[in-house]
């Protein structure tokens, strides 16, 4: 049977330390005016702002959570009067995922609730968004290189995704200098989610020749290297966990994810709990849970695979994997869902809504929902 894959990838991808300071030229060139989306706290990203000399900053969000439909509106509505031409992510998940809204929004005639999936209609975009640069300053989701957005819809209590090839950036700039010291536990929360999203793509029923060469490399270096800043801090396992993090992008954007992501989604949006710590709680379970329940024998020895890599690094039997694994998550400072105040109703109201998720439709084998409920139990 011949291989067969299509691939999703930004237009182009700079990966490396020093290699911010090649931003104002590469801004120079593709605008004038710029937005500009940044964290809650950008003080340590004041010199990377006074190197963009070579264009008006002229709107400036501040992101510190998951972006919401109130607070995209609004800075829409801003930036369609300042004529902005430009827009620039710099920090983690959500401050890019705010950057791709804004940039694709900022041009459109439509509503951004005409293009969300679930509680909008899901209509593709319908033109041109403005020129975008990605730049993360966490080693976590990899959305510098997807081509999707999570927005909270505090209404209907669920984070939906606004999906579409055009919020694949002009520039995905990876510095991994911008992650250097960062936060003990954001470094395991983004870390973790890294981790997932190099595991769920290379057991995803949709996984393909691309993202296999993407995710076996990733998987053991980037365990080992969170493992690493657990311990202390390291450039050189920075280095590797923000490579982590660019494949798990590349290769979610190209084969899906699983069980851990579709149950993140809905369970976010019920307790409001960081994402990356969600992830992080679920992974074990998840992966067990399709350890038990696949059924194809290339899918049952993906699955082995990884849980022999978790062994190796953790110096421990295939057996016992999983369960140091999860062990390993508490001791660095993740106990488990009931500790991120997620509640008995958030359970039973999230296993329902995961089965309606995007990323368990790539999931390797079909879970029920007791199932999924199960391994929220066992995250507990």
């Amino acid at each position: 049977m011949p291989v067969t894959f299509s691939l999703l990838t930004p237009a182009e991808i700079v990966f490396g330390r020093g290699r911010i300071a090649e931003l104002n030229e590469r801004a120079s060139k593709l605008g004038s005016r710029a937005l500009i989306v940044h964290g809650s706290s950008p003080g340590r990203l004041s010199a990377v702002f006074e190197s963009l000399t070579a264009v008006d900053i002229v709107q400036t969000l501040s992101v510190g959570k998951e972006p919401d439909l109130d607070t995209l509106t609004s800075a829409i509505e801003e930036g369609k009067s300042l004529g902005v031409d430009l827009v620039l992510g710099i920090g983690g998940g959500s401050v890019m995922d705010s950057a791709k809204v804004l940039a694709a929004m900022l041009p459109a005639q439509t509503g951004l609730m005409s293009h969300l999936e679930v509680v909008g209609d899901g209509l593709p975009l319908s033109g041109r968004r403005l020129p975008l640069i990605l730049i993360p300053t966490t080693s976590g989701t990899g959305a510098e290189v997807t081509r999707n957005a999570v927005i909270d819809i505090p209404q209907a209590q669920r984070k939906v995704s606004l999906r579409d090839k055009e919020l694949l950036p002009d520039l995905a700039l990876v510095d991994p200098a911008l992650t250097d010291n960062c936060p003990r536990h954001v470094t395991l929360h983004s870390g973790l989610d890294a981790v997932t999203q190099v595991i769920e793509p290379y057991l995803s029923s949709r996984a393909n020749l691309f993202t296999d060469m993407l995710c076996r490399e990733a998987i053991p270096k980037g365990l080992m290297a969170l493992k690493q800043l657990m311990e202390g801090e390291s450039a050189q396992a920075r280095d590797a966990l923000a490579q982590l993090s660019l494949f798990g992008g590349l290769a979610l954007a190209n084969s899906g994810l699983g069980v851990v992501h579709g149950i993140a989604g809905p369970l976010g949006g019920l307790c409001g709990a960081p994402h990356g710590a969600i992830c992080g709680a679920l992974l074990p379970a998840g992966i067990a849970a399709n350890r038990d329940h696949v059924v194809n024998a290339d899918q049952k020895a993906r699955i082995d695979q990884v849980i022999g890599w978790i062994a190796e690094v953790f110096e421990t039997s295939a057996e016992q994997a999983l369960p140091r694994f999860r062990e390993w998550i508490i001791q660095s400072g993740l106990p488990g869902l009931e500790s991120l105040g997620v509640t008995e109703e958030q359970i039973v109201a999230a296993s329902q809504a995961a089965a309606s998720s995007s990323s368990m439709k790539a999931n390797p084998v079909e879970l029920s929902t007791a199932t999924v409920e199960t391994v929220m139990r066992q995250s507990f």
